[in-house]
């Protein structure tokens, strides 16, 4: 379910693709059952392509991924993150879908921009 420009997160990868990354790292948390979930794919397989020299998007399937989900309290899904050198989100919006518009301001603001 996603693009090339997509990277598939698990247990045994989060730590090399989120913690060490060497840029930001767009996350979103979905499942395949999840409507709004497919709604927002297109969206970030988009955000992937336009950012993919600035920023890593990758996705968690919290159905795969559980321990992951608990660890970040994902409690509704679809849920975005952005992490930027570490293992706490900088950036944290209520879960949802959400815009084109409104992610680009993240990683914005995220790149200092």
């Amino acid at each position: 379910m996603a693009s090339a420009n997509v990277v598939n997160l698990t247990a045994e990868n989060w730590e090399q693709e989120v913690v060490q990354s060497d840029k930001p790292v767009l996350v979103d948390f979905w499942a395949v059952w999840c409507g709004p979930c497919r709604m927002l794919a297109p969206t970030i397989d988009k955000i992937a392509a336009s950012y993919s020299d600035k920023v890593k998007v990758a996705k968690v399937n919290t159905e795969d991924a559980p321990e992951i989900a608990a660890r970040y309290r994902i409690s509704a899904i679809p849920q975005i993150m952005i992490f930027k050198g570490g293992d706490q989100p900088v950036e944290r919006p209520s879960p949802g879908v959400k815009s084109e518009a409104e992610i680009v301001k993240m990683i914005t603001r995220v790149l200092g921009g």
